[in-house]
């Protein structure tokens, strides 16, 4: 079966950040709601994925995720699926996260942060952890501390080390924000426990159990100010080409 026509694996979305770093605007509403373009930024991120071939999507939800299941509720506006997977009173982090939601999720499914929009190619993304046989993938950018501080050794087509924590020189790449991880890696956590995906990515690296995929274009944020100005110039431009597109197509019509 090709990338093509493979059902694509769900996808877990990180959207229980506090957002901190926005603040004023995260004061009242969820990071995922911020207004991108003139639309909140979660809808856009599920019409990616189903324009994607994605058909179901796990909400991992913590920091007025209620705001987010009133504003999105089960996805069929969008085409898609969509369950939820709340925190609870405490925040579970981003391991935690996905621990809690494994009963929606399967035996492996994609990871994407709430705040990134990722242009890439998921079926590649997915074919390429299918023939690596390893537990875990890692799209990574050859970034050079461009777009944000670079946190991956990627040599010859394979993670060397992911650190978040610890600047290396030879550090050119950055975790893009796609992954795909296996269940296998996240049951032997108890239920509640909160705990840094990060951490698995890490210790997943240095064993050489973390497969790379290596995506050629940029990524876009909203998780700092700068990051949500550019994201929002990013969709400005996009919706502003697929009006003109379309007004063509209605003229020779």
């Amino acid at each position: 079966m090709t990338a093509d026509t493979r059902e694509l694996l769900p996808v877990a979305v990180l959207a229980g950040g506090l957002g901190t770093r926005l603040h004023p605007i995260t004061a009242t509403r969820p990071k995922a709601l911020i207004d991108v373009g003139g639309r909140p930024f979660i809808l856009r991120q599920l019409e990616y994925l189903r324009d994607q071939g994605v058909g179901q999507v796990v909400l991992c939800t913590g920091y007025l995720g209620e705001q987010i299941e009133a504003a999105v509720g089960d996805g069929h506006a969008f085409g898609i699926e969509v369950r939820y997977s709340p925190d609870g009173p405490t925040l579970l982090g981003t391991g935690g996260a996905l621990r809690r939601a494994l009963p929606m999720l399967g035996s492996s499914f994609f990871v994407l942060y709430g705040d990134s929009f990722l242009p890439c190619d998921f079926s590649e993304v997915q074919e390429a952890f299918l023939h690596s046989g390893k537990p875990a993938l890692m799209t990574v950018l050859h970034n050079k501390q461009r777009w944000d501080r670079s946190n991956v050794i990627f040599r010859d087509g394979k993670i060397v080390v992911y650190d978040k924590r610890s600047v290396l020189t030879e550090m050119e790449h950055i975790d893009y924000g796609l992954g795909i991880v296996s269940a296998e890696l996240l049951e032997p956590y108890p239920a509640e426990a909160r705990f840094d995906l990060a951490d698995i990515y890490h210790e997943l690296s240095v064993s050489g159990r973390l497969a790379g995929c290596e995506v050629s274009e940029r990524f876009y944020e909203i998780g700092t100010p700068k990051g949500l100005e550019e994201t929002s110039a990013y969709f400005a431009q996009r919706d502003s080409l697929s009006r003109r597109s379309t007004i063509r197509w209605g003229d020779k019509s």
